[in-house]
């Protein structure tokens, strides 16, 4: 129990007991008790007590700590998707909150256990970024840091052009001489010389996949033509992306289902009457909403107990669902009592977007009265703009797809046959920021050293935005084409 103080580790002993008593499954788990300072050092790493030095985490550190010292934001809790799970304390907090955190960790705890967006992550993510560590500092010792740093920087800015559903995709395998001969065909490096290349050579175009290709990252870890301290660095930070990507895939569920239990267990075990106020108050403040944004331990803690009492009631199916009678389904209770083995299903195979795809109902918007807003130039404000259910679920659902990132695929290695790196942008309705895609294309070319190209739409006509290691143009091309 690490440095817990007697009446914290007894605290723990008993939650942990109830925890398992609701069928909550997890790893060991060690809580850590830390001062502010500490724990926003730990935060800033993104958790993990050991990271490769970078300017990011120094910039990081100084907000949390700004923060806490000016009273406007403090860290409850943090926890890390590891076996052992880790998790840490502020010293400076009641008993109240201290208990209140242990419940909600065992609530995360549970969810990275057997969530199957978790399941491919890398569970010993502690000795991994502490490993990481030590081959970054190895590097810097070697090139110096000014070097290593310039192309971290590079890597980082690209950490989301990763495709996290891969890691699901179960490949076939082939044999080596295959192996050979594919990636000699795939390496447009290994291509003659373009003056040497016959005129028809030339123009045709270089198709190194029959499919574009999503995660950005790895391609570039094969493809590029990079030293071998570079490629690791890629390497690194791909595997760091990969190993967070599924905590930006289930925010809604994982803050949701960790507050629910947290609430559950602090209300019916936990608390003792001269607890209650500040637990409340502080429950409360958690679950509170602010203009402009979406609380996730809101919307979740809210979706699983309509789940709940929905499938207690047995309030869906074809009946549930072809009755007209508004009254009649308000009254709806059929005693199914299949509410705790639903929310532990939803648990273990959903992740946001599929949840709130399938629980996000209009009864539900309706009774929480949700409406969805947009800036009015105008009057310069955010405004209500619409309280249909239809155009409210489909801008959460359009938020949440692919982590609100645009997706972006590697389309032709050897663009117009000179090597030129030719990237496409599957266009949902929103067009890209040009200066990020400007700025993510200037990097590109740092890593790929010769021209880069994005395939897009802009003001619904299509685009091809390019970079040549000194200036950006574009042209244009047909619409359907950039569809494609």
């Amino acid at each position: 129990m690490a440095n817990l103080p007697i009446e914290l580790a007894k605290a723990k002993e008993g939650i942990e007991k109830i925890a398992r008593s609701y069928g909550l499954d997890f790893f060991k788990t060690i809580f850590e008790m830390l001062d502010y300072e500490k724990l926003n050092e730990v935060a800033a790493y993104g958790g993990f007590p050991t990271r490769y030095p970078h300017w990011s985490f120094g910039m990081e550190y100084d907000q949390l700590s700004k923060g806490y010292e000016y009273g406007l934001s403090k860290i409850y809790e943090m926890v890390i998707n590891n076996d052992p799970c880790y998790a840490y304390l502020l010293k400076s907090n009641p008993l109240v909150d201290q208990k209140l955190v242990m419940a909600h960790v065992y609530g995360h705890g549970d969810f990275f256990k057997h969530n199957y967006w978790f399941s491919q992550t890398d569970r010993r993510m502690i000795d991994t970024t502490a490993n990481h560590a030590s081959r970054v500092r190895k590097y810097i010792d070697q090139y110096g840091y000014a070097i290593v740093e310039e192309f971290l920087d590079v890597c980082l800015s690209m950490d989301n052009l990763i495709d996290p559903h891969s890691v699901f995709i179960q490949r076939k395998k082939i044999t080596a001489e295959k192996n050979k001969l594919n990636e000699k065909k795939k390496n447009p490096f290994d291509l003659p010389d373009e003056k040497n290349r016959k005129e028809t050579v030339q123009d045709q175009k270089y198709d190194f996949s029959d499919d574009p290709v999503k995660d950005i990252l790895f391609f570039l870890i094969e493809h590029a033509p990079l030293e071998n301290w570079q490629r690791d660095i890629l390497q690194i930070v791909r595997k760091e992306a990969y190993y967070f990507a599924p905590q930006g895939q289930t925010k809604i569920m994982n803050e949701g289902w960790a507050s629910y239990w947290h609430s559950k267990m602090m209300t019916e075990h936990i608390l003792t009457p001269s607890e209650v106020i500040d637990y409340a108050d502080h429950h409360s403040g958690t679950l509170a909403t602010s203009p402009g944004k979406l609380n996730p331990y809101k919307i979740g803690i809210e979706l699983f107990r309509d789940i709940e009492d929905r499938w207690n009631k047995g309030k869906y199916g074809k009946d549930y669902d072809e009755c007209t009678d508004m009254r009649e389904k308000a009254n709806w209770n059929q005693e199914t009592g299949k509410g705790r083995e639903k929310i532990f299903e939803v648990r273990k195979i959903y992740n946001d977007v599929m949840f709130v795809d399938e629980f996000f109902t209009e009864e539900f918007c309706l009774k929480h009265k949700l409406f969805s807003f947009e800036y009015n130039p105008e009057t310069t404000q955010y405004e209500v703009f619409s309280r249909a259910f239809s155009t409210i679920k489909k801008k959460l659902l359009f938020s949440l797809t692919n982590r609100g990132q645009p997706f972006i695929f590697v389309k032709d290695a050897n663009h117009e046959g000179k090597k030129k790196l030719l990237l496409w942008h599957k266009h949902a309705g929103i067009d890209l920021k040009i200066d990020w895609a400007y700025a993510t294309m200037e990097n590109i070319y740092k890593i790929w050293k010769r021209p880069v190209y994005l395939e897009t739409m802009v003001d619904e006509k299509g685009k091809i935005l390019i970079f040549d290691g000194k200036e950006h143009t574009s042209k244009s091309i047909e619409s359907e084409e950039a569809k494609k």
